[in-house]
């Protein structure tokens, strides 16, 4: 007789009750599942909530019609699109102050939007660049002041990026006199300072996925005639596409969230030429008359390339973070 005879031969009621008796012997306490598991969610949700909060506060105050603070509330009751509608429409009459050294009385976001996409795709793709070139030569290259080279590199990372800031804008207003178009109130200029400024940082982490990449591929395509170019652009540089991509989103973040260097180059010049870190500061001034509205509209737009780059490069940032710590 099978175990499904039995169990058809086996009155309904004495089914009912064996049930029950299953379930009390596979629930577990709640106390006890409060100790080993539960609480951890609880701190994922408020990890989840303390991490949220910044991004639905400043959502909502792009679409609260106030354009104030006071009393904001975490949802608007008549939510709008008259601060996007007002940043886009590059007119600022209601404030009634002239901004930049010309006196514009308008607002230029588009003209902000794209210089700082530019500089930050310039700058995020020549620092990889430049950083997988040192990377790999200190990775491969074996020459005399190679030790005494990384360590300088990580030591100058060790100060802070403020004090350069006088540095940096005497350089560009000698500059300016030498080479106009990359002197004090240029894009060119900016990038170039931006080129080197995170070289030390990247470097060391690239260099750090490139002794993951085994030599002997090096070796192999030696052996088949390949040139040194070719075994960088062709077999390295492949095989470290996640590392890349961290660092080119690094870069491209930490260029659109700096205000201190663009502020230092840009900040005498034209309006026009104005990152959005630069632009987007003036309403928290004088400047435009504290708009809190209508910043609050001009940060939700500058953050949609960052989080459309973080999405697409997700794959990578994950395997490119963790395979570079592996070895120094």
């Amino acid at each position: 007789m099978t175990a499904a005879d039995e169990s058809m031969a086996m009155p309904a009621g004495r089914v009912a009750e064996a049930e029950p008796k299953v379930a009390t012997l596979n629930k577990r306490p709640f106390s006890r599942w409060y100790r080993e598991l539960g609480w951890r969610h609880l701190v994922g949700i408020a990890a989840i909530l303390f991490a949220v909060f910044p991004v639905v506060w400043i959502v909502s105050a792009s679409v609260n019609p106030s354009g104030s603070l006071v009393g904001q509330k975490i949802w608007p009751d008549n939510p709008t699109l008259d601060n996007f509608r007002e940043l886009l429409d590059q007119n600022f009459e209601r404030a009634g102050v002239d901004i930049g050294s010309q006196g514009e009385t308008k607002i230029p976001y588009t003209s902000w939007y794209r210089n700082t996409m530019l500089v930050a795709g310039a700058a995020a793709i020549g620092q990889t660049f430049l950083s997988a070139l040192a990377a790999y030569a200190f990775s491969r290259l074996r020459f005399v002041g190679r030790r005494i080279g990384l360590l300088t590199v990580l030591l100058v990372q060790m100060f802070p990026q403020l004090l350069a800031f006088t540095a940096i804008f005497v350089l560009v207003t000698d500059m300016k006199d030498i080479f106009p178009a990359v002197g004090l109130g240029t894009l060119a200029g900016l990038i170039l300072v931006y080129l080197g400024g995170a070289l030390g940082v990247n470097t060391w982490l690239m260099k750090g996925f490139f002794d993951t990449i085994p030599k002997d591929l090096d070796e192999a395509a030696k052996v088949d005639g390949a040139s040194p170019n070719q075994i960088f652009f062709q077999v390295v540089l492949p095989l470290a596409a996640p590392i890349l991509a961290v660092i080119a989103l690094l870069s491209f973040i930490f260029t659109i969230n700096d205000f201190v260097i663009a502020s230092a180059v840009l900040g005498q010049g034209d309006s026009e030429s104005f990152t959005l870190a630069i632009g987007l500061n003036g309403f928290l001034g004088d400047a435009f008359a504290k708009r809190w509205g209508v910043f609050a509209a001009g940060s939700v737009l500058a953050a949609i390339p960052v989080i459309t780059i973080f999405l697409f490069l997700q794959r990578f940032i994950v395997s490119g973070l963790t395979q570079g710590g592996v070895k120094g």
